[in-house]
């Protein structure tokens, strides 16, 4: 059997400056398909490089390539450590020190915290008794070199998702990792909780572990990377320093497209009120909300997460109904009862988890437009009509341009942001007045993330009344006409992009 490892005929096995790991005219085919086509990659030992990309570009490939999951195309080149890589497979990469953290975390809910940490030293070609004295001891060490406390015998299921990052790192820790890939580790978590893992990260490279952090947060990526390799589609763009790179530039080198960051500057004053809250109240999520929302208007909701703005946004749905105060719709006051009340008056809310709440993953994308819709299908019959369905999706996702195979696979083989599309067809198939979109771009590249705010200043132009509720409050500062900053459960602050800076917004926000 020939080894996965092989000594190089030049030079000393590394060299001081030289990468960890080097990769060469990498190429890669899934039948017809070129996912990868001769890219380059490489990250020195204590590096902290971003691998960026719109969703599609090959990101995910590449990382199963070097994890051992893909093999390439012939004439790929691959030195670890100064030596060549041939044959590696997923065993000899965590072999090498090569471990990844997928944005699922691959953890098991119902073991411990000891447990998952420890699970991978644990597993071995003869059955043994486990030794839980060593392995609460391995956790405890691992956590205390990441200088964090977690209870050893909480079951995974009980923490938070910044707790789980935490135990997917230590596991990685426990396999004595030389090399860490971070796919989308913030995508869920809050300002507080980024800044932390940041910190995390940064302690690994200290340690000489080469970290690779995937992320669309492009802000958080120009802090704690040195260097960035873009990827699009499937090539190799190229790798450049962070310092002197801006969020601009660096969403230009992914997409190849120029975008215009730019604020509103709209005057609707005078244009009607769709939406009137007053002193609204919800123990112990919300107390004393006070806001208005005109036709055509996109008004920005940002804080921290637990600042009570999915409950608000609950609640004007239909699905928390508020213990106190008022709620008026184009001047007529309401007080939903469930959310079949309020999608019949004209209210349509966008989840921030698409995944679990927002889509019906293994039914079919038709399916799945339709779904809020079913009762203006039915035929004489009173059947859904296939052709009236037929005509309506067809209508949503050529409006929409959402890129499908076809309308009767399953929306899970979307991307992203094609299924956030499906997701507004299917609630702006109900012709609401009130949208209320939260976090609409979470886990969105961000090209598609231009795409989705098109749409939304697409529909305020139409007279469409929009809520916009987002932790990344560039999102809010450059699309909306007003920002409101929620924080324990009440409104303490109200802005206008253009007359207040970003700068101030965000120290507000993360005081």
């Amino acid at each position: 059997m020939t080894s996965a490892l092989s000594r190089t005929a030049d030079g000393p096995r590394i060299q001081a400056g030289a990468p960890l790991l080097q990769l060469d005219h990498i190429s890669k085919r899934f039948g017809g398909v070129k996912a990868l086509d001769d890219v380059r990659f490489d990250i020195k030992r204590g590096e902290v490089l971003c691998l960026a990309g719109e969703n599609g570009c090959g990101k995910s490939t590449l990382i199963k390539i070097i994890s051992g999951v893909h093999q390439p195309e012939r004439g790929a080149a691959m030195l670890f450590d100064g030596r060549s890589i041939e044959g590696l497979s997923p065993a000899t990469a965590r072999a090498l020190g090569i471990q990844v953290i997928w944005q699922d975390l691959a953890l098991f809910p119902e073991m411990s915290v000891a447990e998952n940490i420890a699970f991978e030293s644990n597993l071995g070609a003869r059955p043994r008794l486990v030794n839980y004295r060593a392995m609460r001891a391995a956790a405890a060490r691992i956590l205390d070199r990441l200088g964090v406390k977690l209870n050893l015998d909480a079951s995974l299921r009980t923490l938070a998702i910044a707790q789980r990052q935490i135990v997917a790192v230590a596991r990685a820790l426990v396999a004595e990792a030389t090399l860490v890939f971070m796919d989308e580790p913030t995508a869920s978590l809050s300002q507080a909780e980024t800044d932390a893992l940041l910190v995390i990260v940064r302690r690994l490279s200290a340690e000489g572990i080469a970290v690779v952090f995937v992320s669309h947060r492009l802000a958080e990526v120009l802090d704690v990377c040195s260097r960035v390799t873009v990827l699009r589609d499937g090539r190799f763009v190229g790798t450049f320093p962070t310092e002197g790179m801006t969020q601009t530039r660096l969403t230009e080198l992914m997409t190849g497209k120029t975008f215009d960051y730019a604020v509103q500057e709209r005057d609707l004053s005078s244009a009607p009120v769709v939406l009137s809250v007053e002193n609204l109240s919800r123990a112990p999520d919300y107390a004393n909300v006070s806001l208005t929302i005109r036709r055509g208007e996109i008004v920005g909701l940002t804080g921290r997460l637990g600042s009570g703005r999915t409950e608000l946004a609950l609640s004007l749905f239909g699905m928390a109904p508020a213990s106190t105060g008022t709620v008026t719709l184009e001047g007529t006051p309401v007080r939903f009862a469930s959310n079949r009340e309020a999608i019949r008056a004209g209210v349509a809310y966008v989840s921030e988890d698409r995944l679990q709440l927002g889509l019906i993953q293994p039914q079919s994308i038709a399916d799945n437009t339709a779904i809020a819709v079913l009762d203006s299908l039915l035929g004489p019959d009173h059947l859904i009509s296939a052709r009236r369905q037929s005509a309506l999706v067809d209508t949503w996702i050529h409006d929409l341009g959402v890129k499908i195979g076809h309308p009767g696979h399953a929306v899970s083989t979307l991307s992203g942001g094609n299924q956030q599309r499906i997701v507004l067809a299917k609630w702006l198939a109900t012709n609401p007045k009130l949208l209320i979109l939260d976090c609409p771009t979470v886990g969105v590249d961000v090209g598609a993330r231009a795409g989705i705010f098109a749409i939304i200043h697409k529909l305020a132009k139409a007279g469409m009344a929009i809520l916009l509720i987002s932790d990344e409050i560039p999102d809010v500062y450059f699309n909306a006409d007003r920002i409101l900053h929620m924080r324990n459960g009440r409104i303490v602050g109200a802005y206008v992009p253009g007359e207040t800076t970003l700068d101030t917004i965000e120290g507000a926000v993360h005081a």
